[in-house]
């Protein structure tokens, strides 16, 4: 190809020089340049005669290997910039001579379908934020055949100026069709600022002074035509100018509301204006480098706010893109408008008034929004909208329950700290409702949430209250919910399984010695390695030598200790995870030191010196980590009331297998766990066990029976007891004697293996029902024989048995702990948690976006290549 370059140039110049030509044959041609170049070793452009032989018109000739170098060109271009190179070339060719083959179409479909797959799937996470900036501009379509029909190559759209390029290399495409201006619409739409440098404007001149270098080597050229002379030469040295030092246009364009590229477009107009000036320049060597203006810097800004109104005035048509029409924008601020509001606080109103994020809505093409839209007519919209699909849905079930997590404060101790309380309702087919939220300050009594029990209950269903059977909180079990129970016999109300789990920890560090050893003794280690500052030191130089990092062990506030252990269990953490740094520390010179004089680093050297010391820690430590984890399952399951029994002998189970390798005492663990199963034990938790066709067990004979042998006598005797208490007295005999029946009937072996099939979560790789609604449906429908059974079953097996919900951002708490007493901003503050907490239940997320947080920064790479996410094998297509 070099060659046939080669010969081409030579033959241009022959033409253009008006040299005489007649030969034909090639190899006499080089010889005759070769003759011509030994001849005239010094000139560099002379002009060339051949030997005649053969008549034949030059320019055929030159047209020929202009022809023959335009395709080795695009070859090689092909083979170039084809990221699958020789492969793809070759499946091309075997493709066309197998076309008759409908085998080998058909693995050519499959391939070319491969790959328009994964270029949509990169295409998908790209737009979501999670990949490059290019393919929200890039959309792949498929070629397919006129004969077969089938798709025989991929290729990408550009969704601006409907250009179609080959999908082979995507970022060459945006490079060569986006960034360098080849697309007539890009220019419109918004850039990213990382594309954008401080050196564009120079870039951007560059072109004028190629045009400048350009027009004085045609005058050259001219002016010697007639003569021997060049044909050109380099251009004078004054008319370089070096460019202009100018700021980052990015810097700017948030403030000002210009883009980067208008911006870059202005600068560079400046800088061409001043060095596009004949015979010489406008500025000194030193005012090129750096242009002075009165205002410094600053002053840039303004200057490319010129130079972009000038360039209006003079094209006062041209237009910057197509517009959004009023239905789109609409749209986008409707969308903008639910972020925020289900954002609940974590985005401030103040920010929708940033001039950057202005800036933004005006590079999308979206007008400037005013936050007191946001926070009065479009939030009351919002918020009327919300409220009646919920009252629609709660007026279509036949009964609920009302769920209320928040009357524990999050800060133990802290008394005066307001709380958001939460209302929800739950529905029979599985679907929560948020009511309302309390705002409550400190301790509460009794009788206060029993009044907002009662008046949340009656503002649902008015006077048919018996719509309402039951409530389930995580506090005021044993006055407000026994009351309410007591006075409507129809109700069943229960407390949190989740504050019950986490409150038997507390109950351990209370009454297990072996808790209050390891915390006595963890707080003196802890204190004396903080406090020392010896100690401290040595200890902070074999953290950094053993973990990388450095850091003080944290120590709780003792007067919260028996209040929530939560702290004390951080504290443990901290011990155990330095424990080899510890070790090092009582090995170090200065440590050894100390301790000859001092008896209480005597005592820590010989505390963690200790087996013992270290195998308490490790048992307390774990045993706090199990419940922590069964409590943290149950929160983000929200097991039904039937679960409870099952979820109760996990733990003792559990808790056994503990004392049995830690080699601790039985006997103390499980009188602390019954006595806390006795304060959360409702007599539902067995009759909803029992009723529950979940929990059938299959017996020698193929049936499926209630596991009545799972229960003890007293809980049998409060099976019975509930059931008579929840139908009425005529029903209360019929009720028992189908309770008979199902005792020693139980269900069709069919219906109940249909219920209790099981699946693999996708996201937890748990195991999970397949169907959680079939257990009330199967009463409902296949067992109505059960009259008065199947009323008191449909009405347990749904209840929920925790509270736990809807979790509020600690921005919007703060909020409103500072303009609690204003009725206009607590009428704000309740629609916007409304609209929150609606949103997070209908999609079923019960997190915290805090928390999220801390989660994606704890992370050891926040980032992934969403290329390498996808495997694609482009080889074949």
């Amino acid at each position: 190809m070099q060659q046939l370059r080669r010969r081409f140039i030579n033959f241009a110049v022959l033409f253009l020089s008006g040299g005489n030509n007649d030969d034909d044959d090639d190899d006499d041609y080089d010889e005759g340049l070769l003759s011509l170049e030994k001849k005239n070793p010094s000139k560099t452009k002379p002009r060339i005669f051949l030997p005649k032989k053969k008549k034949k018109n030059i320019s055929q000739k030159l047209g020929s290997y202009c022809f023959s170098l335009r395709l080795c060109t695009m070859a090689a271009t092909n083979i170039s910039t084809n990221p699958v190179g020789v492969e793809s070339s070759a499946a091309v060719v075997v493709s066309a001579s197998a076309s008759a083959q409908a085998s080998a179409d058909e693995l050519t479909a499959k391939a070319v379908h491969k790959r328009y797959e994964g270029l949509m799937m990169v295409r998908t996470k790209a737009i979501k934020g999670k990949g490059a900036w290019y393919w929200s501009h890039l959309e792949p379509m498929l070629v397919h055949n006129n004969d077969t029909g089938l798709p025989k190559a991929v290729k990408l759209r550009c969704s601006l100026c409907d250009a179609v390029f080959s999908a082979s290399n995507p970022s060459r495409t945006a490079s060569e069709h986006l960034k360098r201006g080849t697309c007539p619409n890009f220019n419109s739409v918004a850039k990213p600022i990382s594309s954008i440098s401080p050196s564009s404007a120079n870039i951007a001149a560059s072109p004028s002074s190629a045009s400048v270098h350009h027009n004085h080597r045609k005058r050259s050229s001219s002016s010697s035509a007639g003569g021997g002379g060049v044909v050109g030469s380099a251009p004078p040295p004054y008319h370089h100018v070096p460019p202009l030092a100018i700021v980052d246009p990015s810097r700017f364009c948030g403030e000002l509301g210009y883009s980067p590229t208008s911006m870059s477009a202005s600068a560079a107009t400046t800088v061409v204006a001043v060095s596009g000036v004949g015979g010489g320049s406008l500025l000194s060597h030193q005012q090129q480098q750096h242009l002075m203006l009165s205002g410094g810097k600053d002053d840039l800004g303004a200057l490319a706010m010129l130079e972009d109104s000038v360039k209006k005035l003079k094209s006062p048509k041209t237009s910057p893109g197509p517009a959004l029409s009023k239905t789109q924008i609409d749209c986008a601020l409707d969308y903008l408008a639910d972020w925020v509001y289900e954002s609940c606080g974590s985005v401030s109103f103040s920010s929708l008034e940033h001039p950057k994020f202005r800036a933004f809505l005006n590079q999308v093409g979206l007008p400037a929004i005013s936050r007191r839209e946001f926070t009065s007519s479009r939030l009351d919209i919002k918020f009327e909208e919300a409220k009646a699909e919920s009252e629609a849905r709660i007026r279509d079930a036949m009964f609920f329950q009302i769920a209320s997590d928040g009357w524990r404060p999050r800060n133990h101790g802290v008394f005066g700290e307001d709380s958001l309380v939460n209302l929800t309702v739950n529905l029979p087919n599985g679907t929560s409702l948020y009511r309302k939220a309390v705002f409550v300050s400190g301790s509460v009594p009794s009788k206060y949430a029993e009044e907002v029990f009662w008046e949340t209950v009656a503002g649902i269903c008015g006077n048919v209250v018996q719509q309402c059977v039951g409530i389930v909180a995580d506090k005021f079990k044993a006055k407000a919910l026994r009351n309410l129970e007591n006075q409507n016999h129809w109700m069943v109300n229960l407390s949190c399984q989740f504050q019950g789990l986490s409150s038997l920890i507390k109950d351990f560090s209370k009454e297990l010695p072996l808790f209050k050893t390891v915390t006595e003794n963890s707080f003196k280690l802890a204190n004396f390695v903080n406090n020392k500052s010896q100690v401290r030191n040595s200890f902070h130089k074999y953290q950094l030598q053993e973990y990388g990092h450095a850091g003080l062990l944290r120590v709780p506030l003792r007067q919260y200790e028996s209040i929530n252990f939560e702290p004390v269990y951080v504290m443990l953490e901290d011990i155990l995870s330095s424990s080899r740094a510890l070790q090092l520390v009582l090995l170090d010179e200065a440590y050894k030191l100390a301790s000859m004089e001092d008896p209480v680093a005597r005592e820590i050297a010989d505390m963690i010196g200790d087996v013992g010391f270290w195998n308490e820690l490790e048992a307390v430590h774990s045993l706090v980590k199990l419940i922590k984890e069964i409590a943290k399952d149950i929160e983000t399951e929200r097991p039904l009331v039937g679960q409870c029994l099952p979820i109760w002998d996990d733990l003792r189970s559990k808790v056994k297998d503990w004392c049995a390798k830690f080699r601790i005492v039985e006997g103390p663990v499980e009188k602390v766990i019954e006595r806390r199963f006795k304060k959360n034990y409702h007599p539902a938790w067995a009759a909803a066990f029992i009723l529950d066709p979940l929990y059938l067990i299959r017996d020698t004979s193929g049936k499926f029976l209630p596991p009545f042998k799972c229960l003890t006598t007293e809980q049998e005797k409060d099976v019975d007891k509930l059931i008579t208490r929840l139908v009425s007295r005529e029903e209360a005999h019929i009720a028992l004697m189908e309770l008979m029946k199902w005792r020693t009937e139980g269900l069709d072996p069919v219906y109940a293996r249909a219920v209790q099939i099981k699946e693999r979560d996708p996201v937890t790789g748990k195991m999970r029902i397949a169907n959680p609604q079939s257990s009330r449906l199967v009463w409902e429908t296949y067992l109505k024989e059960f009259k008065s059974l199947g009323k008191v079953a449909v009405r347990l097996i749904f209840l929920h048995a925790t509270s736990c919900g809807f979790k509020c951002n600690w921005s919007l708490l703060r909020w409103v702990s500072a303009h609690g007493h204003s009725r206009v901003g607590m009428e704000k503050a309740q629609k916007l948690i409304f609209l929150a907490a609606h949103s997070k239940l209908e999609r079923r997320d019960f997190s915290c976006d805090e928390d999220k947080d801390a989660e994606l920064l704890a992370l050891a790479n926040g980032e992934d290549d969403v290329l390498n996410e996808v495997l694609v094998d482009t080889s074949s297509v």
